[in-house]
């Protein structure tokens, strides 16, 4: 497991992380937007995306005086591989067990 890996599971495990990326799968938004209807400050947003950043994702682009937020395609294809991982065991083991009879 590389480090960028368990930075993504260990952002994945915050409610709140989820909770901005399920936002995101709609479009790139503020942080203002991210924010409305969450319980938590704008900056407790700010500092949970900052996370998810740092795991690679989400990324920012400024625009203006905004930055827009927008999920990581990159960042979600190297957490793939690594469930990838786990799904070809688990198909291997099943393939396995059903040849054994």
């Amino acid at each position: 497991m590389s480090t960028y890996q368990q930075q993504q599971l260990d952002a994945l495990g915050d409610v709140m992380r989820r909770a901005l990326l399920e936002k995101l799968r709609r479009g790139p938004l503020p942080v203002g937007e991210l924010a409305r209807g969450l319980p938590v400050s704008r900056p407790a947003v700010s500092q949970h995306l900052r996370v998810l950043k740092e795991a690679r994702l989400v990324r920012d682009e400024a625009s203006g005086t905004r930055r827009y937020y927008s999920l990581d395609p990159k960042g979600f294809a190297l957490l793939r591989s690594y469930l990838d991982n786990f799904w070809g065991e688990a198909l291997e083991a099943f393939q396995a067990k059903v040849e054994e009879k």
